[in-house]
């Protein structure tokens, strides 16, 4: 599942790019309403705050020219009040940009909570659904002969996307939480083909398989420690685990660490601003991957920024 840039298939037949297709996170539990649809925000789990935005910024292999930059900014809501099945919504825009290839969507996410007391427990269901643009600078895109390109012109398609997930919590114990949950936020599968006089170019994409896994342990001194893993399975690619562990410090302060089993390192610390003012938190976070891994070149490091605003509604 290690990421890669595109690579074309230099022959007379029309050409191929393979790739990763959706966009990977270090501090993914930021992000994890975008891996599954129908996750709680970890700040309900942390800090009892049912409604958050959030934008973040990752810079993936800074030492590569034309690495993957991705961007997105979120929202999402929890109903409390009331028992049975409660609204979960919420909504997320993403651009991810590789070489010469990108993509932007735009998202909205509904979902119901069955639950006897959602601050306890709840199994919820959800899915997302958008609208996708693809596109290719083709110009960019050369083949043996630095001189030829596919193309002299930015070329793009617009298609639907649909994503799926079910998530259960669990409150143990004096106040700990347990999660997990599994989903396929690209349900749809497509051949994007675009064509201009000197050939084709072309991708397939294919679903995704996640899962999470989590817990919430906490202290006296108002400090939680929470372990988790992220796993993902596409068609024809390996499964890869990242393990991480984060440790939320009776201050302001975080720090945690993890691995992942396609030979990346991780670390993330950051900050709380603002938190129990007025039932709201202000949280800036910073996450770093490094490849350790002894196959494939050396991409470099990559760096992540996430910014996030939640409070009690």
């Amino acid at each position: 599942m290690t990421r890669i840039l595109p690579l074309l298939l230099l022959s007379l037949a029309p050409i191929a790019v393979f790739a990763q297709q959706l966009s990977l996170f270090t501090q993914y539990r930021e992000n994890a309403t975008l891996i599954n649809p129908a996750a709680i925000e970890g700040d309900y789990f942390a800090y009892g705050q049912n409604l958050t935005f959030g934008v973040s910024y990752r810079a993936q292999w800074v030492g590569l020219a034309n690495g993957p930059r991705t961007q997105t900014l979120r929202g999402s809501y929890l109903n409390t009040e009331y028992s049975g099945v409660t609204l979960l919504a919420g909504g997320h825009l993403i651009n991810d940009q590789t070489g010469p290839t990108g993509f932007t969507g735009v998202y909205g996410r509904i979902g119901g909570v069955v639950s006897g007391d959602p601050e306890y427990s709840g199994l919820s269901i959800a899915l997302s659904a958008g609208l996708v643009q693809y596109r290719v600078d083709a110009s960019k895109i050369r083949l043996r002969d630095p001189n030829d390109v596919i193309g002299e012109q930015d070329q793009a398609q617009l298609f639907p996307d649909v994503g799926l997930g079910v998530y259960y919590y669990q409150m143990v114990g004096d106040g700990d939480f347990f999660y997990t949950g599994v989903s396929v936020p690209q349900v749809i599968g497509l051949d994007l083909t675009f064509q201009d006089e000197n050939g084709e170019f072309y991708t397939k994409r294919v679903q995704h398989f996640y899962g999470l896994l989590g817990f919430y342990k906490f202290f006296d001194n108002d400090s939680f420690l929470e372990p988790s893993v992220w796993v993902k399975y596409a068609p024809n690619a390996p499964i890869n685990a990242d393990i991480n562990l984060r440790y939320q410090m009776p201050s302001s302060f975080w720090i945690g660490t993890g691995v992942s089993t396609g030979g990346n390192f991780h670390m993330d610390a950051g900050i709380i601003i603002g938190q129990n003012t007025f039932d709201n938190t202000i949280r800036i976070g910073y996450g770093f991957d490094y490849s350790f891994s002894s196959f494939g070149p050396t991409a470099g490091s990559t760096h992540e920024i996430n910014l996030t605003f939640s409070f009690e509604k």
